[in-house]
């Protein structure tokens, strides 16, 4: 059950300045990530007027100490000019609920955040308020639910690969969207129970034909081709196969994605296309009302055209039955 508003969010008391080294960052800031060069424009905006939004604080009675709630980047390029002050909203201390609820709001129309920062502090709230609903989190967080459930996917990655997205290096951090479009690829039913399948070796080997030349794997969308391959070799029945061939694909680093196509099945995959345009196009034919469209004889020559390449397809196949 989602909370009520002023449950979850914590409550203003004051405005006033604070000695800038008198502040701490938020151990539950869903923003972990602050990339140096993007700060240059705000750092120097702050140079020239000051900070003009006071950032959001409150005091730690555990830790006595100011805790920042928003405005974290404000405060660090305070730091880096010599601020010795920075003007504050003090709040209420939060509960962790409120504490990172709180943040969302504050920041939910925002710049994006890396999402797997997000997606931990989504997995905080759900551990703390006992509740995996999608729709709930979203309410409570000002996510969109597709937002959660990508989260939810990257959660379930082990911390080795999680690290990789929270690099501080932004050169070097992997985005998650690797990670998401993989995500269906190692969560397939029948990939998953292939005997050479090792989930931990599989990511590494994928990451490795994405990062490292040549690269075979070269866009992070490729997995979806991946995935169709999957899907058109199980319609034929034909995973025996294509497990040699993934496995000879996740294991040498040269093979290309085209390996993973069984002709059969690619030929399937298109004939299931045809069929789906076919049968759209007899139910638009099937409504077409003829005498309102009397005259139009553009139209009745394309439709006399194409009477005419059915009937020599049909031939066609008919001589090869």
């Amino acid at each position: 059950m989602s909370k009520k508003p002023d449950d979850t969010v914590a409550s203003a008391i004051e405005v006033k300045p604070l000695p800038t080294d008198s502040l701490y960052p938020n151990p539950h800031n869903p923003r972990m990530l602050f990339d140096r060069q993007p700060l240059d424009v705000l750092r120097q905006s702050i140079q020239r007027v000051g900070i003009l939004v006071p950032l959001t604080v409150y005091w730690e009675a555990k830790k006595q100490r100011y805790v920042i709630l928003d405005g974290q980047r404000r405060w660090m390029c305070a730091k880096d000019i010599g601020l010795r002050q920075v003007p504050v909203n003090l709040v209420a201390e939060p509960s962790l609920v409120q504490n990172i609820v709180t943040m969302f709001q504050i920041h939910k129309l925002r710049e994006d955040w890396e999402l797997m920062p997000t997606a931990l502090k989504v997995e905080l709230l759900m551990n703390e308020i006992d509740d995996r609903n999608d729709a709930r989190l979203a309410e409570l967080t000002g996510l969109d639910e597709a937002v959660i459930v990508r989260c939810k996917k990257l959660i379930s990655y082990d911390k080795e690969f999680q690290d990789m997205m929270l690099d501080a290096n932004p050169d070097k951090r992997i985005k998650a969207d690797f990670f998401i479009e993989l995500y269906p690829v190692i969560h397939d039913r029948e990939v998953s129970k292939f005997s050479w399948f090792a989930r931990k070796k599989f990511i590494r080997q994928m990451l490795a034909k994405y990062l490292d030349e040549p690269r075979t794997i070269k866009a992070v969308t490729d997995f979806r081709l991946i995935k169709q391959h999957i899907t058109n070799a199980r319609r034929i029945h034909a995973m025996r196969e294509f497990s040699t061939r993934f496995q000879h694909f996740a294991e040498q680093h040269d093979v290309p994605l085209e390996s993973l196509e069984i002709q059969e099945a690619g030929i399937h995959a298109k004939a299931r296309t045809l069929v789906k345009k076919v049968d759209t196009l007899e139910k638009l034919m099937a409504s077409v009302d003829v005498e309102s469209l009397y005259g139009e004889e553009k139209l009745w020559e394309s439709i006399t055209r194409l009477i005419s390449t059915l009937e020599k397809k049909l031939q066609e196949a008919n001589k090869r039955r």
